[in-house]
């Protein structure tokens, strides 16, 4: 998954608009303490960053304990965005 966050990253930084969602197990890396330094590096840039509510449910994670810069969504907005033409990588 770091490579992506690295890609993700760099085309944020290079004035792109970037859309990362993290759903399944990538949720992992949202919440404060977990340790991922590429996920780290792409919240600073101006990327949105949005985690899969239904995936953090099932993992038990609480929304108030995420990283500043993760916003929780729904994947309706994402399937949204893709019939509307965006480009996206899966992993």
């Amino acid at each position: 998954m770091g490579c992506f966050y690295w890609l993700a990253r760099d085309l944020a930084q290079a004035g792109n608009d970037v859309t990362f969602f993290l759903v399944q197990n990538g949720v992992m890396s949202a919440p404060t303490g977990a340790n991922d330094e590429g996920f780290d590096q792409l919240l600073t840039t101006n990327a949105h960053v949005l985690a899969d509510d239904f995936s953090l449910s099932e993992r038990g994670i609480n929304r108030e304990t995420l990283k500043s810069g993760v916003s929780v969504s729904p994947i309706g907005p994402i399937v949204d965005c893709l019939t509307d033409g965006a480009k996206a990588l899966w992993h």
